[in-house]
């Protein structure tokens, strides 16, 4: 129930579903952000696109006005292409979401490979992020790895909010850490680059030798998974 304006988690909640019921109803076709339990993300990649944005002290604060919309399911449809994120968004109204995101500049991608190369031993090593703390270091460098700057996003909201993040952007952004731990390959979608390159580009050099591969049980809690072992 709504008091002065305040809508609960519930009527939050309540207003997803109903709005959703009836873009469906007219035939939309949806790709809802679903979180279950209090974690947004929980896989490597979703865990680092959300720490590396909350890294950013300028920003964190107005991260945080998503993560209950985002939680809640307002996040109705999230898609992901290259350079771009659109979504659709539940509050006193359906809002549509527009993030641009600048391609990663050749040359980081250039130096990402050589560092990389011959560590990276199959895509769904690369994939699951089952592979050296020094590659992870590599990857997700704050300021030379696969996670855009803050200036190289554009954000846009049809909103009467005047913020440049409003609570809709933000729970968008919460939104994309959460799609990536299962689809991490959106990742380098959205950068404008092959993740078969990262592979391919150490096929031929000899694989590094003291790389230590984190645990099996402590891959499995990380990225959420059952992972297979031998008996």
């Amino acid at each position: 129930m709504s008091f002065w304006g305040y809508s609960s988690a519930s009527d939050k909640r309540e207003a997803a579903r109903r709005q959703k019921a009836k873009l469906e109803k007219s035939g939309r076709k949806l790709e809802p952000v679903l979180i279950q339990g209090l974690k947004i993300a929980r896989s490597f990649w979703g865990k680092g696109w959300c720490e590396h944005l909350e890294s950013f002290s300028d920003i964190y604060n107005r991260l945080e006005r998503g993560r209950t919309y985002a939680r809640n399911g307002s996040v109705l449809h999230l898609g992901v292409s290259p350079g771009s994120v659109e979504a659709l968004v539940s509050g006193s109204s359906l809002y549509e979401v527009r993030i641009g995101v600048d391609p990663l500049a050749e040359s980081l991608w250039q130096a990402i490979k050589e560092k990389c190369a011959g560590q990276v031993a199959s895509m769904l090593e690369l994939l699951q992020g089952q592979f050296s703390g020094q590659v992870m270091k590599i990857v997700t460098d704050r300021a030379t790895g696969l996670f855009p700057q803050p200036s190289q996003i554009r954000l846009s909201c049809d909103c009467p909010d005047g913020a440049r993040m409003c609570k809709h952007v933000a729970a968008v952004l919460y939104g994309v850490g959460n799609r990536l731990d299962d689809q991490p390959e959106l990742l380098f979608r959205l950068r404008g680059v092959d993740p078969m390159e990262l592979f391919s580009f150490g096929l031929n050099l000899p694989v590094a030798r003291g790389a230590e591969l984190l645990p099996d049980d402590q891959l499995a809690d990380i990225f959420g998974i059952e992972l297979l072992l031998d008996e």
